[in-house]
């Protein structure tokens, strides 16, 4: 037999083990590669961080240069560079919190303790709609009992709830390890994300090197543009997205003033930080904002997710193809 045809028998066979084995032990090996790659974790999230961090870090490096070029401490732009980075990002994400959770806070406790104030509410609007279609009494008091018994129920679910949280050992437990496990992946990702931003031109350096030993020059070349290509346009589309969330919180937090609505710093923020996710951050950030004002007022709810349709349709056909299109560039 010829050894070209034998070889090509051989792959195919091969190949077609391999893809009967993967076939019928999938999801084994699904539960491997997930195991495997949730042990990288911190890696990827570090990663992730660091090439968040770039455009600041290249920022403060340049007028750190420019600054301390000629002086002793020209060598220590490059951790004076990450370190203001770092700080920056802290202080974004310390500010964040420190706004949202008391408004939030305080919101929930706005709408337990108007709770008996909403449901004879709703008892007059359920009532007002019975008698316009003509209902007779009975219907209405059948009504009146199943509002009383509905308050109720609300009732009895967040003494319970309550409770759980207070009482049940288990979930105090679960939660803690839980902590424990973010804190100890937030620490090793932020490990990670320091020694990629602060050694990014020797790792990228040993990469090119690496690749190429390894690869013929015109792969080597072609996966170098590409992966610059790559990584420059999506660092110009992050830049584009954050510059369009921060116009997008701005105009909510204004049309929200003209509007007299409740939380308007905070649902700002919430919007803001919401278009930062494609597609489902607009529904979730109009969803929980619409929570936040349904506990003050179901009117002013509603005119806040009309006011943000209109806005987001605007925001969606006009500010976001130019903001975003021109950091890209193309054409808005």
């Amino acid at each position: 037999m010829d050894k070209k045809l034998f070889r090509s028998l051989l792959l195919l066979i091969t190949f077609t083990v391999g893809l009967i084995f993967v076939i019928v032990r999938f999801d084994d090996l699904w539960q491997f590669a997930a195991a495997l790659l949730s042990n990288f974790t911190p890696l990827f999230a570090g990663l992730a961080i660091a090439f968040v961090l770039t455009q600041p870090c290249a920022f403060f490096r340049r007028h750190l240069d420019r600054a301390l070029g000629g002086t002793p401490l020209a060598k220590a732009s490059v951790p004076l560079a990450v370190l203001l980075s770092y700080l920056l990002l802290f202080g974004v994400v310390a500010a964040l919190v420190a706004f949202v959770i008391p408004q939030f806070v305080s919101s929930v406790g706005t709408f337990l303790s108007n709770l008996e104030g909403y449901m004879r509410q709703a008892q007059v609007w359920v009532n007002s709609f019975m008698e316009w279609f003509n209902v007779e009494g009975q219907a209405l008091t059948g009504m009146d009992q199943l509002l009383s018994r509905l308050d109720q129920v609300l009732r009895n679910v967040f003494n319970s709830t309550l409770d759980a949280l207070s009482n049940v050992v288990p979930f105090l437990l679960n939660f803690t390890t839980n902590l424990v496990s973010v804190v100890v992946t937030s620490v090793l990702a932020l490990v990670f994300s320091i020694y990629m931003l602060a050694g990014k031109d020797t790792l990228l350096g040993q990469c090119r090197r690496v690749l190429k030993a390894y690869l013929p020059k015109p792969l080597c070349d072609a996966v170098l543009d590409v992966t610059a290509l790559t990584a420059g346009t999506f660092s110009r589309f992050v830049t584009g997205q954050v510059t369009e969330a921060i116009i997008l919180g701005c105009l909510t937090f204004l049309g929200m003033l003209l509007l007299r609505l409740d939380y308007a710093p905070l649902i700002s923020v919430l919007i803001g930080v919401s278009a930062l996710v494609p597609i489902v951050g607009a529904y979730v950030g109009a969803a929980t904002s619409a929570l936040l004002l349904l506990m003050v007022s179901p009117m002013k709810a509603l005119i806040f997710l009309v006011f943000l349709v209109c806005l987001q349709q605007f925001e969606g056909n006009v500010i976001y193809p130019r903001v975003v299109g021109t950091s890209l560039g193309l054409p808005g």
